[in-house]
């Protein structure tokens, strides 16, 4: 009897060895210079000859799958072990670790095979099967809220994150819970509903005021509450009110990047319910540019918002160095979008359209199955709907745009979209099309609408309708609210706009005073900005006066300023039709055309007839209201619909297998 069991003993021990040996040689082959992976696989696989017990199977086909998926595209076989491995580990207890990855990798498996409903339902089953898990239950639970947030299934992943923020509280884990409230209300954020946002935000910052302790991660989720403020406010068109907030915001990220900060590993790594981090501070680095640009683009600070942009990219490209995460994709392109519409401002329409091309060709080369380009392709054609109509090809101005109003559900997106319509409609003097976009604004938006830099520009549109209508009491009417609403939150370019159409408004009942006291700060704030067009619209009228009071030395200033401001916008245009991406204004199905030689070709023959275009552009703008050739209000792309939900970042690595065996330590994805 002894000796039987002293032989199982040994058998035993030997069988263990076999085990220990196979994952170390695996792991020296994953982990050698450069890697074998394939010999990695042989001995995982060398593993399943022994026949082992069924925790031991698990864990090997859950490693083969995190194998698989990180460093091969052999999906079939990773879904097949990890599969095995969640057949094996769901009804086993005391084994949460390999239970709860496998669910977790195997539903980002079937995200990345376009099996959303199955990668839906596994999260689901894995949530229920973790209430006695805290940590593993969170993460379960913010993974599926930002499964229905990509599906835009928003009160879904709503409901998820205040389940969550429910455990939290239960196991006494603060930090965590205001993660959950703060995630909550970036989601009620992008569905507009502001003010639940509102009451969420001041919750969460109570309780980051009042009961985080640890000084770090009060500072993190000072970041995160904060961001989420900054966006609020300047969803509502708050360029003014905002300012506070950034600045707190800057300060904080300052903090955050000092070089005596501890590592998130430091911070994050000690007790589970703390290892998690919206995201990295690298990323947060580059997000609070992102928002900063967006301030400086809807303040109507053009150069700072360069400035910045251009900051961000460099720091992208730093980090895309080191780990290709998809959020700096992301990043990437929102920073194209935003800069795209400060270009036009400048009458820099030929490197806009270059760098929408680059915006599209980041969506076409990011992420599995086209997601980025799917979110983002409503933006790029208002965009290219945006430089069309700068470079006056009307027409295919308006295919974009209504192009951008189909394929969002985005409410700002399609009002700025349709203001600019509205804009085209003006100028190629189509009133019933006119009348038809104005009245779905009105009835859309006038009651509903909260965003003060939309619904100015709104009054903006109808003031430049009646101007044209030579409704100019009606139009006087509209211009003065514009101006109250954009004075109030120091909008300058919808400032500068106003004032000069005003301007031109007085100079057509001949009021050359009241001309004269509108044109002038509306030429300092576009000097400002700089936004050429203003500036060439403005020197025209300047022209007119100086004419009028028979000032001819002024006259001829202003006739110079106006012939420079025409020339650099002929020479531009000379430059847009000969770029190699014009032909991005034929785009309206599937994936944008990429760029190639046929478009150059095509592009050299119509050379002859742009100057023709051109000069029609440049005279129109001088002889009408024809400022909103380029946006005139900067529509602010959300962050807020890209953000990781379960950016949870984790603190522990995958691939240690012998931990994995000897010690049965968690392993955090």
């Amino acid at each position: 009897m002894s000796l039987q069991t002293v032989g199982s003993n040994n058998a035993t021990t030997s069988q263990d060895a076999c085990y220990i040996s196979l994952l170390g040689l695996a792991e020296n082959f994953r982990t050698s210079q450069p890697p074998n992976i394939k010999k990695c696989i042989q001995c995982l696989q060398a593993l399943f000859t022994f026949q082992p017990p069924s925790k031991v199977e698990a864990r090997t086909h859950l490693q083969l799958g995190q194998i698989l998926m990180a460093y091969t595209n052999n999906t079939d076989m990773a879904r097949t072990h990890l599969e095995a491995a969640w057949k094996l580990s769901e009804p086993l207890l005391n084994f949460d670790d390999v239970k709860f990855d496998t669910a977790s990798l195997l539903a980002e498996l079937y995200l990345q095979i376009d099996q959303n409903s199955t990668s839906k339902a596994i999260l689901r089953k894995a949530i229920e099967l973790s209430l006695n898990n805290v940590y593993w239950h969170c993460k379960l639970l913010l993974q599926l809220a930002q499964l229905h947030a990509n599906d835009r299934e928003y009160n879904l992943a709503s409901e998820l994150l205040a389940v969550g923020a429910e455990s939290a509280e239960e196991a006494g884990a603060t930090y965590l819970k205001v993660l959950f409230l703060l995630s909550r209300a970036m989601i009620l954020m992008i569905e507009r509903k502001t003010n639940d946002v509102l009451a969420l935000l001041n919750s969460a910052g109570a309780i980051i005021d009042n009961h985080i302790n640890n000084p770090h991660q009060k500072e993190y989720l000072k970041v995160f509450f904060l961001v989420l403020q900054v966006c609020y406010y300047l969803a509502l068109g708050q360029v003014k009110t905002v300012k506070p907030s950034l600045k707190q915001l800057q300060m904080s990220i300052q903090t955050i990047m000092a070089p005596n900060w501890p590592t998130d590993e430091v911070i994050f790594g000690q007790n589970p319910l703390e290892m998690f981090v919206w995201l990295p501070k690298e990323q947060l680095y580059v997000l609070v540019y992102l928002v900063t640009v967006s301030h400086s683009m809807m303040a109507g600070y053009m150069d700072k918002a360069q400035k910045y942009t251009e900051k961000a990219l460099t720091q992208i490209e730093k980090l895309k160095a080191q780990d290709d995460k998809c959020i700096l994709s992301v990043f990437k392109v929102i920073l194209l979008e935003h800069i795209v519409m400060c270009r036009m401002v400048m009458g820099n329409r030929e490197l806009a359209i270059r760098e929408i091309a680059a915006a599209r060709d980041v969506c076409l080369s990011s992420g599995p199955n086209g997601q980025l380009l799917k979110r983002h392709a409503a933006q790029l054609h208002c965009l290219v709907g945006l430089y069309a109509m700068s470079t006056s090809f009307f027409e295919h101005a308006e295919n974009q745009f209504l192009t951008c109003v189909n394929e969002t559900t985005e409410r700002d997106l399609k009002l700025f979209a349709k203001l600019n319509l509205a804009i085209i409609y003006l100028r190629t003097k189509r009133d019933q099309d006119l009348k038809q976009i104005l009245d779905a604004v009105s009835t859309e938006n006038t009651h509903t609408y909260s965003s003060q830099a939309l619904m100015g520009g709104f009054y903006y549109v109808q003031g430049l309708h009646a101007f044209h209508k030579a409704s100019f009491h009606e139009a006087k009417r509209f211009l003065r609210e514009t101006l109250k609403m954009a004075n109030a939150e120091d909008l300058n370019r919808l400032t500068s706009c106003s004032l000069v159409l005003l301007s031109h408004v007085f100079l057509s009942i001949s009021n050359s005073k009241e001309s004269m006291n509108m044109v002038t700060p509306a030429m300092q704030l576009a000097s400002k900005i700089p936004d050429i067009h203003v500036q060439l619209w403005g020197s025209a009228i300047l022209k007119d006066l100086h004419r009028m009071s028979k000032d001819a030395q002024h006259e001829k200033e202003a006739l110079a300023n106006h012939v420079k401001y025409s020339e650099n916008l002929i020479a531009d245009q000379l430059k847009c039709v000969q770029s190699i991406h014009h032909n991005l204004i034929d785009w309206l199905k599937g994936p944008p055309p990429p760029t190639n030689a046929t478009a150059v070709a095509i592009a050299t023959i119509n050379t002859a007839s742009s100057n023709n275009v051109a000069l029609t552009a440049a005279h129109s703008a001088s002889t009408q209201a024809a400022a909103l050739i380029s946006p005139i209000v900067s529509q602010t792309i959300q962050y807020t619909n890209q953000s990781p939900l379960n950016a949870v970042h984790t603190m522990h690595q995958h691939h240690n297998f012998q931990q994995h065996q000897t010690h049965h330590q968690q392993s955090y994805y």
